[in-house]
């Protein structure tokens, strides 16, 4: 019989692991207000934002490794995975921006945050694994919801809309593939190190296209660095961090869904700091979101798939006011 201590250790570490995804959730939804005044101050483009982001969270937490004496990893394993991270993370941001480029934030938005939880669950069916019973359920409220808040393009030629959603669905895809690899721990590889390491990289391989795009010089003010600042750590290093480590225990296709708190929290935070002021039709989508979100909280707690070490669970996508954010 197992003892006494062990049981209720068993039963907090699912919730410890939701916790720790909805706290990315909320994190990854700074990131828009904060790119948003990046941006203003810098004049920097979208992919130059997204690369910079990227490449200052990954080094914030260098910095912090080799301040705490962490030596590099080591073994063919834990360098796999970093570049995987690495370039699955370059691929979806730079797919999101190419997307949003081509038509709308709207679209990039509502088919990458849409799309990823799907992709998910299709990819825990092929392996054979269950989602929970509500997991549907806060899929479908999800899209419907996600659709009210940030509306559909208008104006825009068939074939770009096309080609625009094409580019998100792999975002989508580099998300949700990045969930699911992140899911298996490497042994001796933390999750800080892994994003340390492998968002510098992908940082770095981002660098080439945005400055072909836009550019990457920037007048390098207070105000400019500290916003960098704040967009490197909180929605990017530690946000990222956080969700890395609540995979080990939460399942992907709840992970994914949660990530709808990051277009939620930007769109409150747009309209609180801001002053955008969602319409009755936003406000609608956002309460179906925080159901769903909801939903998707209590299939993950309750039934749902169960997490473990070959169990793939839960990278922020852009936010709702379409500035670099999420995942």
């Amino acid at each position: 019989m197992p003892s006494s201590a062990a049981a209720p250790h068993a039963r907090r570490r699912p919730a410890t692991g939701l916790s720790l995804v909805v706290a990315s959730g909320l994190l990854w939804g700074t990131g828009g207000l904060t790119g948003s005044l990046l941006r203003r101050v810098t004049g920097l483009p979208p992919m130059s934002v997204a690369a910079a982001r990227l490449t200052v969270g990954g080094v914030l937490i260098l910095a912090l490794l080799a301040a705490t004496g962490r030596r590099p990893p080591a073994g063919r394993a834990a360098w796999t995975r970093i570049a995987l991270t690495g370039v699955l993370a370059a691929l979806y941001q730079s797919c999101y921006f190419s997307a949003v480029a081509l038509s709308s934030v709207a679209l990039a938005t509502l088919v990458t945050i849409g799309t990823a939880p799907v992709i998910v669950l299709a990819a825990g069916r092929v392996a054979g694994r269950r989602a929970g019973r509500l997991a549907p359920c806060a899929a479908c409220l999800a899209l419907s919801g996600l659709g009210l808040l940030v509306g559909l393009p208008s104006g825009f030629a068939q074939t770009t809309v096309l080609a625009s959603a094409g580019l998100a669905v792999l975002a989508a895809a580099g998300f949700a593939a990045i969930t699911l690899i992140s899911a298996r721990p490497v042994p001796g590889l933390d999750e800080l190190t892994v994003t340390g390491y492998g968002f510098t990289l992908g940082g770095l391989a981002l660098m080439p296209a945005a400055a072909t795009l836009g550019g990457l010089s920037f007048r390098p003010g207070p105000e400019a660095i500290g916003l960098l600042v704040a967009l490197g750590a909180g929605p990017t290093a530690i946000a990222y961090t956080l969700y890395f480590r609540g995979l080990r225990t939460t399942a992907a296709a709840t992970a994914t869904l949660l990530a709808l708190l990051e277009p939620l929290t930007g769109a409150i935070l747009a309209a609180v700091v801001l002053g955008q002021r969602l319409s009755a039709t936003g406000i609608a989508g956002a309460a179906i979101m925080m159901a769903a979100v909801l939903t998707a909280a209590r299939s993950g707690g309750a039934g749902g798939q169960e997490p473990g070490p070959g169990t793939p669970s839960g990278p922020g996508t852009p936010s709702a006011q379409g500035e670099p954010a999420g995942p």
